[in-house]
């Protein structure tokens, strides 16, 4: 018989071994390398500070078409006010390093996650960037009344209205499946209802542009907000109908197109790998110096030109000012081949592209825009004595205009 005495282990001595071997061991080489996240931090946001510093400040943004903003004055009355920070806010903004590419990063980031239209503006079909419509509550109606409340202070001049629908509307089949909803056929209804009881002629373009797009034509740029020269020119013919008069012909155009037009809509969209578009100017060959004058009058200087077209433009991404210069308070083109007198257009920058249409026919075209012009319209009608007075916008123009009201 073994008497050997046994030894029994404590259980809780293989615990307490076992609880010291799991516990973590502290890496001694290591613990300087912790504060590199934090350093790296520190690091990327002193370099970006010096890197806004040292970089250059543009004054204008050719990508976006706009003047960008300016360090802000800084006195005890800006800052105080909260003016200063206000302004410096949208100056970092402006001025942030490689800024269009971050714009463009987040444009893209919300198309991928199904925010398209969050900018904006749609990312459609066929490349075509759609401004989004816009909000319900808008100045159509206000703006309507008060061209139908002019049409009393002109007296007998013949007034027309023409509407130019929203690309949305009309290219319907380019937007994205999820997309808000145009409300054209309510505003036009609206529109001829008000400007009928007020004895004005409406010129309704939403029959004709829709059977033009199903044939093939493309009447609104790709990359622009503003219809083509073949849309300006569809409108043109539609607008002499209701004016009595004839259209001039499209094959007595020479047809220039220039390509790389990067427009309104893509300059605020971020979406920067779009391909650009082309612009067309129709030019009749007849027309030169020796019957056509422009004159551009603003700030209390007249500038006179001989052609309708400012091929300076065509170099720049936004080609559109081609057209009579781009915006400016009076612009009046003469022709001295033209049969009939003077018209009146009121307007926004969709008439640009008509205009030398209009000058085929009347001798004397007169452009305002209530944006810049602040004299009185009823005294400009009286001076010139016009034939017709027509008012020319875009829908989507009219609904965020505030600038019609103060016609008188």
């Amino acid at each position: 018989m073994d008497t050997s005495t046994k030894i029994y282990k404590n259980p809780m001595d293989s615990s307490e071994k076992l609880y010291l071997d799991s516990e973590p061991k502290p890496n001694l080489k290591s613990g300087k390398l912790r504060f590199a996240p934090a350093v790296l931090f520190i690091a990327f946001i002193f370099g970006l500070a010096i890197w806004f510093v040292v970089n250059p400040k543009a004054d204008y943004s050719s990508s976006e078409k706009r003047y960008l903003q300016q360090f802000p004055e800084t006195s005890v009355d800006t800052v105080l006010s909260g003016e200063f920070s206000e302004k410096f806010e949208t100056y970092f903004a402006d001025h942030f390093p490689q800024r269009n590419m971050w714009v463009g990063l987040n444009s893209y980031y919300n198309l991928g996650i199904g925010l398209n239209g969050r900018n904006g503006v749609y990312n459609s079909a066929d490349g075509y960037l759609i401004n989004v419509p816009v909000d319900k509550e808008n100045y159509v109606r206000k703006n309507i009344r008060v061209l139908a409340e002019f049409k009393e202070k002109i007296g007998d001049v013949p007034m027309t209205v023409m509407l130019a629908p929203s690309t949305g509307y009309i290219a319907a089949d380019k937007l994205p499946l999820i997309h808000d909803s145009y409300n054209d056929d309510i505003y036009f209804a609206e529109t001829a209802k008000t400007l009928g009881e007020s004895g004005v002629n409406f010129v309704d373009l939403r029959e004709t542009f829709k059977q033009k797009y199903a044939e093939g034509v493309q009447l609104y740029y790709r990359t622009d907000h503003h219809w083509t020269t073949d849309g300006a020119y569809e409108g043109y013919v539609k607008l002499c109908e209701k004016l009595g008069v004839q259209p001039a012909d499209k094959d007595s155009f020479a047809k220039t197109a220039y390509g790389g037009f990067y427009g309104t809509t893509y300059s605020t969209s971020g979406y920067w790998l779009t391909k650009p578009d082309s612009i067309t100017v129709y030019d009749n060959q007849e027309n030169t110096d020796k019957n056509i004058t422009v004159k551009i009058s603003e700030d209390g200087k007249d500038n006179h030109y001989g052609s309708m077209f400012f091929y300076n433009h065509i170099g720049e991404d936004d080609k559109y000012p081609v057209f009579l210069d781009g915006n400016h308070a009076l612009t009046e083109i003469q022709n001295k081949n033209a049969k009939n007198g003077t018209i009146v257009v009121i307007k926004d920058s969709f008439s640009h592209s008509l205009a030398p249409f209009l000058a085929e026919n009347y001798s004397k075209v007169v452009l305002v825009d209530l944006r810049y012009y602040k004299q009185s319209v009823s005294d400009l009608i009286k001076k010139e004595n016009p034939e017709q007075v027509v008012a020319l916008y875009g829908i989507d123009n009219l609904a965020t205009d505030t600038d019609i009201v103060w016609l008188q």
